[in-house]
């Protein structure tokens, strides 16, 4: 490289002047490299804005265009070990679970909580008529189903007790003298306690179906892609869900403040960090 000598200036100050240069140089450097670290920060930011733009509108055809699966209308969730557990909304659907869709080798559960709904573990198809016993962990997250979707939520209670039975000790029939109204059931003969079930729900996007799944916390991210866990509060169902409808818009899961609503338990959530 050839340098230029200014032949009226000493070596020194011709030396000075060339590291006065070089130091101009190196903070024009270090100011270029720090302009393209951010140039390429925000080009990531934008590719990956795009990729949420381009994925959204699939995931809303898919929701359109796909039925309801017919436990879709209930609660329900799947257990970590692949079985589904359903679950009435209100005393209308809790007399079409049990009198319609529950068959007589499911396993019902029900929150010894007043207000909570009637559940079963449904046995699996090839199963039907045959002899059923569901893994210890899903009776489990049976019970914590239960419980946690009963009025213990709205409470803030951190258990509950939940018990179980089979289907045909559950029963219209009401004892002398005495009526059952629309939901409402009698049990009859011996039944299996969990006692002190502790509460536990969080909301996923269950890929599988391309649907929100609500349910244990154990069995939500065994299934799960995204999830978040809920924690008892004072915000109402509309609050949280807005607070979710956001957090699952930033990973591309678009859902209505409706669709949240559909499948949180009763009201009562603390804010999400």
């Amino acid at each position: 490289m050839d340098l230029e000598i200014d032949l009226s200036k000493s070596l020194d100050e011709n030396a000075s002047l060339y590291f006065e240069k070089s130091k101009s140089a190196r903070k024009k450097i270090l100011g270029i490299n720090k302009a393209l670290v951010i140039l390429e920060q925000k080009m990531n930011e934008r590719l990956a804005q795009e990729k949420l733009n381009k994925d959204a509108p699939i995931l809303e055809q898919n929701k359109k265009s796909r039925s309801k699966k017919w436990f879709e209308h209930f609660r329900w969730f799947f257990t970590s070990d692949g079985f589904l557990v359903v679950g009435g909304k209100d005393a209308k659907s809790n007399e079409e679970l049990v009198k319609k869709r529950m068959e007589k080798n499911d396993i019902y559960f029900h929150a010894e909580v007043f207000g909570a709904p009637h559940c079963f573990i449904q046995a699996p198809i090839e199963l039907k008529g045959k002899s059923f016993v569901a893994p210890e962990s899903s009776m489990q997250e049976a019970a914590v189903f239960a419980a946690s979707f009963s009025k213990a939520w709205e409470e803030g209670r951190a258990i509950a007790d939940v018990y179980s039975v089979k289907p045909e000790q559950v029963s219209k029939s009401a004892k002398s003298g005495e009526s059952l109204g629309t939901g409402a059931f009698m049990i009859y003969g011996e039944r299996v306690w969990f006692k002190k079930s502790i509460l536990s729900c969080a909301v996923g996007y269950f890929n599988r179906e391309k649907v929100l799944m609500s349910g244990p916390t154990s069995a939500v991210k065994k299934h799960c892609t995204f999830f978040v866990e809920l924690k008892q509060g004072a915000l109402s169902k509309e609050q949280i869900a807005k607070i979710l409808k956001e957090k699952f818009a930033k990973k591309g899961l678009n859902f209505s403040v409706d669709d949240f609503v559909s499948i949180l338990p009763s009201s009562g959530f603390e804010s999400l960090t």
